[in-house]
């Protein structure tokens, strides 16, 4: 069974490749519907228009071949008409192609006849324009200066004519317009920069995008877009505080942090990255005594501190030897900020004035008390002896 309906499927194509190249065709009928019918909606009485009776429908076997093969059409016997047989999609039948059009050839016996059937198929509104991204990610840097174009992922609408794309739409924002281009028939959006991007105040933008059709009513698609705002190093780095200030004991060990700066930078990225040094103009005299940890801004004793040579250190910038803690950030072109640090070095041998005043005030008082005792100690033996003086006197003149 299956090799017979095979032959016949086979000289049926033979035989329609063969009357196609030798236009052995009786007569042309055209049609025109809109495509989207629903399945038996009537495209026309073939019937009457190829002057046939109901009962040659049958008795000569009307058949309706098609160049694909795929049978989007049937016919209705009891009534001679041409109706839908599967759904009818202009966009999928023909694509982009502005005139859709189907052949198809009706074909009867007894005699054999064929007939060229055209069916043009009609544009309706069944897409709304879409984008292939919901989401679109635009990267600007923040240096970028007004007038700054970007340009936007198209969308497509596989309808034609005034049914397809017709124009863009964007919500109302701060920093951008709209602006579209027309390239070869196809409508390209573009963002324009109108006001300039500061990503310290805001890092990214939401905007959103409508494609509409010109069809009425109208049909639309949206995409948001994001606009990521990329750093420049637009700012310098910032110390905490405007001035540090400390003091060390001479007798300090070596190793020991006496102070930790620190700054800040709003940029992000190698631009916020910071570094820590002396200002290059900060004598070596320094350098040998303290020393700065370049990424924690931690300031330590290097060396041995003397109080006798010198008590202290000024990193200031209005001192004529411009001592400096200098910060810099890893940007391209190089931020950098400075800031004063005063040192005062103590002396460790001298004890304060008020534990020096204390201890000479109970040195005061202890002595007091000692004199006192010794004069009244005096007192008692000069008492003594005057009065054994007394009794050897009395003695004596008793015994003469």
């Amino acid at each position: 069974m299956g090799a017979v309906i095979w032959k016949r499927r086979v000289s049926w194509r033979a035989l329609w490749l063969f009357c196609l190249s030798w236009n052995t065709i009786a007569a042309q009928i055209r049609y025109s519907i809109p495509e989207e019918l629903k399945t038996g909606s009537v495209v026309g009485n073939i019937a009457k228009d190829l002057d046939l009776k109901l009962s040659d429908i049958s008795d000569r076997k009307l058949q309706i071949a098609t160049e694909t093969g795929k049978q989007y059409f049937g016919i209705d016997l009891g009534k001679g008409e041409l109706v839908i047989a599967d759904r009818v999609d202009r966009e999928e039948i023909c694509g982009p192609v502005a005139k859709c059009t189907l052949t198809l050839e009706a074909i009867i016996e007894n005699p054999l006849q064929m007939y060229r059937v055209e069916i043009d198929i009609q544009d309706v509104n069944d897409n709304s324009p879409l984008f292939i991204n919901n989401q679109i990610v635009v990267n600007v840097e923040e240096a970028k200066i007004p007038g700054a174009r970007f340009r936007l992922e198209s969308a497509k609408d596989p309808d034609i004519g005034s049914n397809s794309l017709h124009s863009y739409v964007l919500n109302k924002n701060e920093h951008f317009i709209l602006s579209v281009k027309n390239k070869d028939g196809t409508k390209i959006p573009e963002l324009v920069l109108e006001k300039a991007l500061d990503r310290e105040k805001q890092s990214s933008h939401n905007l959103l995008l409508t494609a509409v059709d010109g069809a009425t009513p109208a049909r639309s698609g949206t995409a948001t877009i994001i606009i990521r705002v990329q750093d420049s190093n637009d700012n310098s780095p910032v110390f905490e505080k405007p001035s540090y200030k400390t003091r060390v004991p001479e007798n300090t060990p070596k190793g020991t942090v006496i102070l930790t700066v620190k700054a800040i930078d709003s940029d992000e990225g190698v631009n916020s990255e910071l570094t820590y040094s002396f200002e290059p103009d900060t004598p070596m005299s320094v350098q040998h005594v303290f020393s700065i940890d370049s990424e924690l801004g931690a300031i330590s004793v290097k060396d041995v501190l003397d109080f006798e040579t010198v008590s202290s250190f000024k990193f200031e910038d209005d001192s004529s030897q411009r001592l400096l803690i200098e910060i810099k950030d890893n940007g391209e072109p190089v931020q950098s900020t400075t800031v004063t640090v005063d040192v005062l070095i103590e002396d460790g041998f001298h004890e304060p004035v008020s534990d020096y005043r204390k201890k000479s005030a109970e040195v005061s008082k202890k002595s007091g008390k000692i004199t006192l005792y010794l004069i009244i100690s005096l007192a008692f033996c000069f008492a003594a002896v005057f009065d054994d003086v007394l009794h050897l006197a009395g003695e004596m003149r008793s015994r003469q």
